[in-house]
């Protein structure tokens, strides 16, 4: 029997959520609760296999409940290793990172249907990896965007300052005491790394990445 712990601060979806796995018979629901700090102390006492949970709760975000909840879990006597099942609206990629580089091991959109619920929660047991379509593209995104960034050599990242700065190939290629032609294949070169085709784009890309 796989045991489910729910945090989440709307009662109605909770309710909901322990009527749908309660049609399943190899899953049941040991716990709930509205908040991070209940659901600590909680599933420390239960210690459910899986934790699906929200990312906006009272108190405290998501992804600090799940880092202690896993801090909690290793320093526990027994050692727990709670699975972690975010479930919630929210698609954006800095909710999908933090959840994820928090600990999660799944992250599921609360449009999913019964049948994706419960297949999810049946894998995150087995610590396996559950994502919503468009998460993976997401974190896919994300994974291709920060390996070009990598990639950017030291020169690359001086013309893309200045390209930042508004200056010209011209004016570029005199700053750095090299060629405009040089300049141009510099910036070819960043424009495909970053994955952009204007200047805009670059400079738009740059600040998103922290680079200027």
């Amino acid at each position: 029997m796989i045991t489910v712990y729910l945090v989440d601060d709307h009662p109605i979806l909770r309710q909901g959520l322990v009527g749908l796995l309660s049609l399943e018979d190899d899953i049941a629901v040991v716990g709930q609760a509205s908040d991070g700090e209940v659901a600590l102390a909680e599933t420390l006492l239960l210690r459910p296999d899986v934790v699906i949970m929200d990312l906006r709760l009272p108190g405290q975000p998501g992804p600090m409940v799940i880092e202690r909840l896993l801090a909690a879990g290793r320093a526990a006597s027994p050692p727990w290793l709670p699975h972690i099942m975010v479930l919630t609206t929210y698609e954006d990629d800095n909710s999908i990172t933090s959840a994820i580089e928090a600990g999660a091991c799944g992250y599921l959109l609360k449009s999913a249907s019964p049948e994706e619920v419960s297949t999810a929660v049946r894998a995150t047991s087995q610590g396996r990896s559950v994502l919503s379509p468009s998460v993976a593209n997401a974190l896919v995104r994300q994974v291709r965007s920060t390996s070009g960034v990598r990639s950017l050599t030291v020169r690359e990242r001086e013309v893309l300052t200045q390209v930042a700065a508004g200056l010209t190939n011209s004016e570029i290629a005199a700053a750095l005491c090299v060629e405009p032609s040089t300049v141009k294949t510099h910036v070819e070169h960043i424009f495909a790394k970053l994955g952009v085709t204007r200047r805009p784009q670059a400079i738009a890309k740059a600040h998103e990445l922290d680079l200027v």
